[in-house]
């Protein structure tokens, strides 16, 4: 079963930037694109579960701050090595100026 956590307001986070979220011990990440759309994703690097919230958000793009590892934030999905493992991205929605992310 999924529910649905208010994790930041809109103003929390700057356009293509990063802020992290925890949420019942878990770590994950949420992002806002330059059109303003928010997307989440698990907070840990897949390769060596590096905070992604401490890497650089270019385009539609974070790159982990360890060993400059990139995922498509939008889908998760690895851009190359070292990252070979897709991060895992979860639902979000924004009601008067919170955004929520679902989890399980």
């Amino acid at each position: 079963m999924t529910q649905w956590i208010p994790a930041c307001g809109t103003d929390d986070v700057d356009p293509e930037d990063v802020i992290p979220f925890e949420h019942a011990g878990n770590a994950y990440a949420v992002y806002r694109s330059p059109d303003d759309a928010f997307f989440a994703t698990d907070g840990h690097c897949t390769h060596e579960r590096e905070l992604l919230c401490d890497g650089l958000v270019l385009g539609g793009t974070i790159e982990c701050p360890k060993h400059n590892g990139r995922f498509d934030y939008t889908s998760g999905k690895a851009l190359g090595a070292p990252v070979l493992v897709d991060v895992r991205t979860y639902a979000t929605k924004v009601e008067d100026g919170t955004v929520y992310v679902e989890v399980p």
